[in-house]
């Protein structure tokens, strides 16, 4: 299972088609993260300005029609992730069959980010 950080509007905006963000146009692939804490890493250093709520995507890399390869961060992974961590990018869109779940990232006070909980 690969995890990726959509907001609801984003992920909701074209249910009839694949599911294809901004930076698979932009850098040629999809961004993931090969688990819930790198996940969390993840949405803590760059979406913490995001307004709530925050979904992950649980992605079967097996059901996926596009190619998925596992890539270092360039030029470093961000703040909280653990050194060495390799990041699977989806070099197409995401077809909507193999999201097998959707969970949501829980926040503290602070605006932390520090859990992932069911959505809905």
């Amino acid at each position: 299972m690969i995890l990726h950080l959509v907001r609801p509007d984003e992920w909701s905006r074209h249910p009839e088609r694949p599911y294809a963000p901004a930076s698979l146009a932009e850098e040629g692939f999809v961004h993931c993260s090969p688990d819930e804490a790198t996940a969390l890493a993840v949405a803590d250093s760059l979406y913490r300005d995001t307004p709530s709520p925050l979904l992950v995507l649980l992605i079967d890399e097996a059901a996926l029609d596009a190619p998925v390869r596992w890539e270092d961060p360039a030029p470093s992974p961000p703040p909280g992730c653990p050194p060495g961590v390799r990041f699977p990018h989806v070099y197409g869109p995401v077809n909507r069959t193999a999201v097998t779940g959707l969970m949501q990232v829980r926040r503290d006070a602070e605006g932390r980010s520090v859990a992932l909980v069911p959505w809905g």
